[in-house]
């Protein structure tokens, strides 16, 4: 039943783009020119293209970062790992030391070679405190690394880490020029260095980033759908969050791609000739709503809880997404090892008369206007927002608040740049946040929960020590009938302590002009514009 799904789902997310390239499967592509991309980039007022640092860990600069910067590995469909910059590698019998071999023919976009010594400079980075970079959990128990040929690094850990490889095929590890880092220290997200196939030519902060092809580009993994220099010589990537103004640039002719597509434009882009339209699920924690449960009265589960039974998810999904993509049930999407979304089907329902039953009982009673009064204080929910509507999220919040006021909760909406929400969360300002998060393992859970290991743009404080302990033993656990276990242990726990409320799993999509051929979802569910081209040779 399980692999059923996730092969249905996976058919689903690239039928569109198959059908749409059938007939041009063997055309030849052709070299030139300009390939524009209309984004939602929200966050893009503080714009940082360090995969390494603190808006790295967003998904719309990683959407980019991913065509500036290469990767050790590569993850495949099956979600096995491949060769990358790395050919191979040997892990001891202990899992506590991963040997690579590298490529000897990559080169920096500054000129400098990438070498062991790169691969070392950047996890040292990563791992010094003082850097406060928000990769830091992805590599885990990191204890050092050790050049042992231009060519040969090992990497140590204190225990075994078993999401190590995963990790490094995703940008949050991509590697960095160690020159870059040397000379432009914390700007180094405004003047991106990497490997990949485009180099950084400019950055507008809140509009605009452009990329210039890499000439010398020559290796790509085994597994890319091209090889070589990219086809176009340059990428545009300009932010419009508003979603009707991203239908209409791609419409218009002002872009050639356009992503996160509103779910009532889909239907409209599928059936067009002049468009291919692509969708994939992302491998993701799911968009979820955590309440702050160090602060009265969210430390009560029960309180918690009658904010759960308030909320009618399915219909919330089904109002805001058409159909397009599906509710959550798990704290993981469900094509992600480990994930209980199945397990947890149908696990809860909405039941309202229960969740004013409960509120009553710890004593709050509704007050003139319908709002709930305890002590003379109004049971209100602070969310604390700075991504805007990406991904329909507000339209999201909405209904929400719609349906905790039928059961005398309000919602109020603070909205604010990255900083002053970041600094929100680190004082624990704040009611409620909600986000999700991209991740080709499991791991993620650990960093999201995990106190000593949470990153700050998580937020949240919660402190179960059995949660803890499963989720830190995951991570070591080499075994993965029993890593799977713990992981769906943990999942049934956040979900019956109400520490998450899953809403949606993404299927991230994009619409390209016909003309368009070659961009592709990899199997994260982030676009490849490597070997784009302009149409036909």
């Amino acid at each position: 039943m399980q692999s059923t799904r996730r092969h249905f789902t996976s058919l689903l997310g690239s039928a569109a783009f198959i059908a749409a390239t059938a007939g041009r499967a063997r055309a030849v592509p052709k070299p030139g020119g300009a390939l524009s991309v209309a984004f939602d980039g929200t966050t893009v007022a503080s714009f940082s293209l360090d995969p390494h640092g603190q808006y790295g860990r967003f998904a719309p600069q990683a959407r980019v970062m991913r065509s500036i910067y290469d990767s050790l590995v590569v993850l495949q469909p099956d979600q096995s790992v491949a060769p990358w910059l790395a050919t191979s590698w040997q892990i001891s019998p202990d899992r506590r030391q991963y040997t690579f071999q590298l490529r000897q023919d990559v080169v920096f976009h500054d000129g400098t070679k990438f070498d062991a010594a790169a691969v070392k400079a950047n996890f040292d980075r990563i791992q010094n405190p003082a850097n406060a970079l928000l990769s830091l959990p992805q590599i885990g128990p990191y204890t050092g690394a050790t050049v042992v040929s231009p060519y040969i690094v090992q990497v140590e850990f204190s225990q075994p880490f078993e999401p190590f490889l995963h990790n490094l095929s995703a940008t949050g590890l991509a590697i960095v020029s160690p020159t870059a880092v040397a000379k432009y220290g914390k700007a180094l997200g405004q003047n991106p260095t990497g490997t990949g196939p485009f180099r950084f030519d400019s950055l507008t902060p809140g509009s605009e980033i452009q990329l210039l092809k890499n000439a010398g580009y020559q290796w790509a993994p085994a597994n890319a759908a091209h090889q070589g220099p990219a086809y176009v010589d340059r990428l545009t990537f300009s932010n419009v969050p508003e979603q009707l103004t991203r239908v209409a640039a791609l419409q218009s002719g002002q872009v050639q791609v356009a992503d996160l597509i509103p779910s009532q434009n889909i239907a409209e882009f599928k059936a067009d000739p002049d468009f291919v339209f692509q969708q994939k699920e992302m491998l993701d924690s799911n968009y979820a709503l955590q309440l702050n449960n160090s602060k009265a009265p969210w430390d009560d589960k029960d309180v918690r809880q009658a904010v759960k039974l308030s909320l009618d998810i399915d219909l919330i999904v089904r109002v805001i997404y058409l159909g397009t993509i599906e509710r959550a049930w798990s704290p993981l999407s469900h094509n992600l090892f480990g994930s209980a979304e199945l397990e947890l089907t149908g696990s809860w329902q909405p039941n309202r008369a229960l969740a004013k039953s409960i509120l009553e009982a710890r004593g709050w009673q509704l007050g003139p206007d319908g709002i709930r009064i305890k002590d003379g204080k109004r049971l209100t929910i602070s969310f604390l927002d700075t991504q805007g509507n990406r991904e329909q999220r507000l339209d999201v919040m909405q209904l929400v608040r719609h349906q905790l006021a039928a059961s005398g909760i309000e919602l109020s909406i603070d909205s604010q740049p990255m900083g002053n929400y970041l600094q929100k969360i680190e004082n624990g300002d704040y009611d409620l946040i909600a986000g999700a998060q991209y991740t080709p393992d499991p791991d993620v859970l650990r960093y999201t929960f995990v106190p000593q290991f949470r990153s700050i743009i998580q937020g949240g404080t919660i402190n179960d020590p059995q949660l803890n302990q499963w989720l830190i033993e995951a991570a070591a656990e080499g075994n993965p009938v029993q890593r799977k276990q713990l992981y769906l242990q943990a999942q049934q726990r956040i979900i019956d302590q109400v520490y998450a409320i899953p809403i949606y799993i993404l299927r991230y999509n994009l619409a390209a002009a016909s003309a368009v051929q070659g961009v592709t979802l990899d199997t994260h569910g982030f676009p490849i514009y490597h070997g784009a081209s302009l149409g036909n040779a």
